[in-house]
């Protein structure tokens, strides 16, 4: 797919998904902003990534202030975005019995807060016809225990871009959902214990963790004009998981 001189921001863009899908973009010609919430990490994708076409912004989605940061750099490089890829998170997991208030707005404010103002305060830097991918998760839709506060903030997002699907048709711009199952980024190596992680691969159909790569493949797809005609969309990139965790 040809990204060429096209402009591409990718929230939570340091390690894991969005890492991997800047380092797809750029192959592809785009150039990339990714934002990241501290600049040791930020320094250290640039050298991963190693290309002019990358730029770097100081941000954290949670955080309104730090929204208008990037906000301004958009605004500052003259440039309209063709590609807006919203895919900073966190996740908790726990017995609801053990949630507390803190790990609560945490990820409601990454998750869902972050996600829906930076759409709504990078809108006028959109150009007719661009293209939103917002990173949900197959959580939305199952009902794993020690789950119930990230799998909330995931269905939120689906509701909040299937409306933003039709809100935004008149300007031809299309939005998306990628949903990716167990994938082997450092935020499962985190939040996951190694044993978890054999289960994890045996509750697919393919009886393997994704790769951060697939995902970005899949982001791709749905940015590019061979997705013209899909928008309000959710694309499973779960290697079963869903279907046969059913069985």
């Amino acid at each position: 797919m040809d990204f060429t001189n096209k402009n591409v921001v990718i929230t939570g863009g340091t390690t894991g998904i969005g890492l991997a899908t800047a380092k797809a973009f750029i192959s592809a010609g785009a150039n990339v902003w990714i934002t990241g919430r501290n600049a040791a990490n930020l320094e250290k994708a640039t050298t991963e990534i190693n290309n002019p076409k990358l730029f770097t912004v100081i941000s954290d989605t949670s955080k309104i202030d730090d929204i208008a940061i990037l906000e301004k750099a958009v605004a500052e490089s003259g440039n309209k975005l063709d590609v807006l890829f919203l895919n900073a998170g966190i996740a908790t997991f726990e017995p609801i019995a053990n949630v507390t208030e803190a790990n609560f707005d945490a990820q409601f404010n990454t998750n869902v807060k972050g996600h829906f103002f930076t759409l709504q305060k990078l809108l006028p830097h959109l150009a007719d016809g661009a293209a939103v991918v917002f990173t949900s998760s197959t959580v939305a839709t199952a009902a794993n225990s020690g789950s119930s506060v990230y799998a909330a903030t995931k269905g939120a997002l689906n509701k909040i871009a299937q409306i933003a699907a039709n809100e935004l048709a008149e300007r031809k711009i299309r939005v998306n959902i990628v949903s990716p199952g167990p994938i082997l980024t450092p935020g499962l190596e985190g939040a996951v214990p190694e044993e978890a992680k054999g289960y994890l691969a045996g509750a697919t159909a393919l009886q393997r963790i994704g790769d951060p790569d697939e995902v970005a493949k899949t982001v791709l797809f749905l940015a590019s004009d061979a997705a013209s005609f899909i928008t309000g969309t959710e694309l499973v990139v779960d290697g079963g998981y869903l279907n046969y965790a059913l069985k």
